[in-house]
């Protein structure tokens, strides 16, 4: 689900008065100078600047804490409903003197029957990132990507592992070749275009990539790819790896505006769902109301305050469908994350029970050597897996060894996945395709008994490939099958003989990789019955469905 709102969440060294008077020249900046707005008698309570435009403002100092807040809202013609833009700038007296935290919210509330429109960076937060030292935790936040030199790599890496950050760390590399000043401003300055204030921008310098890429084993990031580090990045647990996406150079430059795009729906969705830091979770709930009538007996008076009241009304009535709206999107995610995670559990639990049928079998096998007088033989090492492949390009060059199947899919697809730095999946993929060709074969004879998943589960006596079973699945869900967009995303190619339109939807397919954003998958057709070989249709990142 795409993220609909936009939220700042940053903090700064300086003190509340210096803070809050840099916020408030910045804001008769931006809406008097970019919006063009009447900011010359602005002042606490409601201000009316232009027709169907407000802002509010209400301060307060006290033991706890200062706090101003502003709130901006555009009722105008072509806006499809009320933008809502909202400053806060909070201290903090309880907890830590010298820090001041900044939040900026951009809300859209659409009229009846109007769709929500995204929100983008506001110039308010770009403006208050280029004016004040800000922070979060001990990286600084800006507007720019900054360079990771040499001698920066262990500063950074402290960033990146440290506990309390609440912003991703996105990290662009440079192609091999490239001058990075240039790859930067032609590239890299495009895909961050969305990312002010929702995360920590990074370009690593080639000179300083091996020693950064050294001291993140397992998160790398290279060759023109950009990699997003969430909050708890673990550089000595390889199954954390999973956590922190890659974008590869090769999504980057088929489309920047779409990659643009992707990369800033995660970090503007961690936004959203962290919760807010206290000194701002307690900020105290003024709503605007109507100055007092001073002159009951003038009509037009009354008129004016009825319509001050008809409109805080409206504002209520939209404040609470937005509320409603956001708990909805809440409960859609829960149930999402629940449905992943069940998923998850199923197939943990068939490959525990694998291991564990597996270890009695060995177990077993050993016993039996040593009644028989063979010791030795009973505990000696197999042997090492002979001739892996190393990289995807390397299975599809080795995809003639696989008499029974046929790769009909787009090679550069698969070939995207060797950027994204995850070592088991290369040998997921090559083990599936060995279990799935002895299945071909039998395929073509008819002796299977049933399905793929049914041949993993019950594999044939002297058979030397096994691939969990968990990990098949060989029908996709209604709504993907429903959805014109997510079909044509599973339609591949196929011959004439099997298909006379020459391509095929492939609903069974199997996880190579899991927990990210990646996800790689492998599709195919069973066409044994037909010309006595499987098609494989596609092997590359997880086409979209409703959790992507």
């Amino acid at each position: 689900m795409e993220p609909r709102n936009y939220r700042m969440v940053v903090s700064t060294a300086q003190d509340f008065v210096t803070t809050s008077a840099e916020a408030d020249r910045q804001l008769h900046h931006w809406l008097g100078v970019m919006k063009r707005y009447d900011t010359s008698a602005l002042d606490k309570g409601r201000n009316e600047i232009a027709e169907g435009v407000t802002l509010d403002h209400d301060a307060a100092a006290g033991r706890h804490g200062s706090y101003s807040r502003w709130r901006l809202r555009e009722s105008r013609p072509g806006n499809q409903g009320t933008w809502q833009s909202t400053l806060v700038v909070r201290s903090d007296n309880d907890k830590d003197s010298r820090r001041t935290w900044l939040q900026v919210d951009i809300e859209h509330q659409p009229a009846p029957g109007q769709a929500h429109i995204r929100a983008n960076t506001p110039g308010i937060a770009k403006l208050l990132l280029d004016a004040l030292p800000a922070q979060d935790g001990l990286a600084e936040v800006g507007t720019v990507p900054k360079f990771i030199e040499q001698d920066d790599v262990e500063e950074v890496i402290e960033e990146l592992c440290e506990q309390d950050r609440r912003l991703p760390i996105v990290v662009a590399s440079v192609p091999y070749g490239q001058d990075a000043e240039a790859w930067t401003k032609r590239v890299v300055e495009l895909v961050f275009r969305h990312l002010s204030g929702l995360a920590v921008m990074y370009v690593l310098r080639p000179e300083a990539q091996q020693s950064f890429n050294t001291a993140l084993e397992h998160h790398p990031v290279f060759g023109g790819g950009i990699r997003t580090y969430l909050p708890g990045v673990d550089p000595a647990w390889q199954p954390d790896a999973q956590r922190h996406p890659v974008m590869s150079r090769s999504t980057i430059e088929a489309n920047v505006r779409r990659a643009a795009a992707i990369l800033a729906s995660l970090p503007q969705r961690l936004a959203l769902s962290h919760p807010l830091p206290e000194p701002l979770d307690t900020l105290p709930f003024r709503p605007s109301r109507p100055r007092p009538v001073v002159d009951t007996s003038s009509l037009e008076e009354l008129r004016k305050e009825l319509r001050k009241a008809e409109t805080q009304r409206q504002e209520a009535e939209q404040s609470e469908e937005s509320k409603d709206q956001e708990i909805r999107d809440f409960r859609l995610r829960i149930k999402q994350a629940d449905d992943r995670d069940f998923e998850q559990i199923v197939e943990n639990d068939q490959l525990y029970r694998d291991f564990q049928d597996a270890h009695r079998k060995v177990r077993f096998l050993q016993k039996k050597l040593e009644e028989a007088g063979l010791h030795a033989l009973a505990h000696t090492p197999p042997p090492e897996p002979e001739d892996q492949p190393a990289t995807f390009a390397e299975i599809l060059d080795r995809m003639d060894e696989f008499t029974y199947l046929r790769f009909t899919g787009n090679p550069k697809k698969t070939k995207d996945l060797d950027a994204q730095c995850i070592v088991n999946w290369v040998t997921v993929a090559w083990d599936a395709l060995h279990t799935l060709n002895e299945y071909a074969a039998a395929s073509a004879a008819g002796t299977t008994g049933g399905d793929f998943r049914h041949w993993c589960e019950n594999l044939p006596d002297g058979s030397s490939n096994r691939f969990p079973s968990a990990k098949v699945k060989m029908k996709e869900s209604e709504t993907v099958g429903n959805n014109a967009k997510w079909r044509r995303q599973r339609t591949f190619p196929v011959p004439t003989s099997v298909a006379k339109e020459g391509k095929l939807f492939m609903q069974a397919h199997l996880r190579i990789g899991g927990g990210n954003t990646v996800s790689p998958r492998l599709y195919f057709h069973d066409d044994g019955a037909g010309t006595g070989l499987v098609y494989v249709g596609y092997i590359g990142e997880h086409p979209d469905n409703t959790q992507t």
